[in-house]
């Protein structure tokens, strides 16, 4: 990316497009009465997607952004399983008979430091609950180490087909800063394992931009992180907010890269992963190329939602456990955040949710244009528009600011079809925050756009 593109966003913050709009923007509109209209109203023949979020870690890794709690002892773990098994026999009691699940997702937080007793009862309430499809995918995240072999067992036993295991960085140096020491080693025992239990999907997570990181070192990562032959790689931006995570503050932010060292960082290891036979999949995902993301990026069917890129195409995505972000037709809906709250939420009242968002026409219409975006870096405003009975120009975007970005050479317009150049791709959500119409620039809640 040219230096002067650099000093021009680096300051910019913009959603990641996970979801439109983005989850600050739910409000206490949408109750756990809205949440069951919604249910009831679901097709018999739609498809669902289940999300169960386990908010429970070891020891906190400082760079963490995620929903998560220290836990020392199993008696919170147990109680909490308790209360995720109440939530999941709410919702399934609210869905009429039909729909059927070609997904599931395990997230964190470490979903593997269940008791593995706990983890094969859950497993298999949700295939008594809900009508799980024998080709489903079963997906899990996984620290490495913290993960047993007693685990892996429980996992292969039960059905999963894919792991995404935490990598971050396998320098010593790094790991160190973010207090996360995983050796190589380490990593490789579980991959091993968990392809000896039979789960052949395997993903590794790494990030640029933290403490410490060199454009070297994040090559070298790269290096040892593809020879674990995994399916795909995803490689995220540190995002530092310590005013929103509170353990980030732990990290000197006198040791974190600047604007153009993170995008050295992200080039170099860009070019490196390309270079090692993996295709890009969007904004940060990259994968074998017979892969099915990758065969669905070539067919333009590519999906983006709260997991980041998949070929997850279910009409609802169901999400369980403190935290939890759904998407029905009619909009999101958000359980409460704190761990002590959502005990207290479900156990009154069968279900958690404290917020969320119903969509209007406009929100859905923008919706498909940024994951249009995220996902293909290209649309065609006026097919959109036309798919939504809506007319074309209601969805273009501020002239003024579409000529900036183009006289930038980030967006391109030709008629009705927006384009992002391949140099320009890693501003993709400069691009796509063209057309949100909730963003607020000043509002800090976001990372940044490099």
């Amino acid at each position: 990316m040219r230096p002067e593109l650099v000093a021009k966003y680096r300051h910019q913050r913009v959603p990641r497009y996970t979801s439109y709009p983005a989850s600050p923007h739910f409000t206490d509109a949408v109750t756990a009465d809205t949440y069951r209209d919604w249910l009831a109203a679901t097709d018999p023949r739609s498809t669902l997607s289940l999300y169960l979020h386990l908010p429970f870690c070891q020891s906190m890794c400082w760079y963490c952004g995620c929903h998560t709690t220290v836990v020392r002892h199993e008696d919170p773990v147990w109680s909490y399983l308790a209360a995720l098994s109440t939530e999941l026999r709410t919702v399934a009691g609210l869905l009429p008979d039909g729909p059927v699940v070609r997904h599931v997702h395990f997230g964190g937080g470490t979903p593997t430091l269940l008791p593995v007793q706990g983890f094969r009862a859950l497993m298999a309430e949700l295939r008594t609950r809900f009508r799980i499809a024998p080709d489903a995918e079963i997906a899990i995240e996984i620290d490495p180490r913290t993960l047993t072999p007693e685990m892996v067992e429980a996992l292969g036993d039960v059905g999963v087909t894919r792991a995404s295991l935490g990598v971050q960085s396998f320098d010593a140096e790094v790991q160190a800063a973010i207090n996360r020491i995983q050796p190589f080693a380490m990593t490789q025992t579980a991959v091993n394992r968990l392809r000896a239990a039979g789960i052949q999907g395997i993903n590794l997570d790494l990030i640029y931009g933290l403490p410490r990181q060199t454009a070297s070192s994040c090559v070298e990562t790269v290096r040892q992180a593809v020879s674990l032959k995994p399916d795909r790689l995803s490689i995220f931006g540190y995002a530092h907010m310590p005013g929103f995570k509170a353990h980030q503050g732990r990290i000197d932010a006198e040791t974190l890269p600047d604007a153009d060292e993170r995008v050295a960082q992200l080039r170099a290891m860009e070019l490196a992963v390309i270079a090692s036979g993996y295709v890009r999949i969007g904004m940060d995902h990259f994968a074998r190329p017979d892969d099915e993301i990758a065969v669905a990026a070539r067919a333009g069917t590519l999906r983006r939602n709260f997991q980041g890129y998949t070929t997850d195409a279910a009409d609802l995505l169901l999400a369980f456990g403190a935290s939890a972000i759904g998407k029905l037709p009619q909009g999101y809906v958000a359980n409460v955040l704190a761990l002590p709250a959502y005990l207290r939420a479900v156990e009154a009242d069968g279900l958690a949710t404290a917020r969320g968002y119903r969509m209007s026409l406009d929100d859905k219409l923008r919706a498909t244009v940024i994951e249009a975006l995220m996902c293909r870096f290209d649309v065609d405003l006026a097919k959109v528009a036309e798919a939504f009975d809506t007319p074309a120009q209601d969805i273009m975007p501020d002239a003024r600011a579409l000529a900036d970005l183009a006289g930038d050479g980030v967006a391109h317009l030709s008629g009705t079809r927006l384009i992002i150049p391949e140099a320009a791709r890693p501003l993709v959500r400069s691009v796509a925050a063209l057309f949100d119409r909730h963003l607020d620039p000043e509002g800090g809640r976001h990372s940044k756009a490099i």
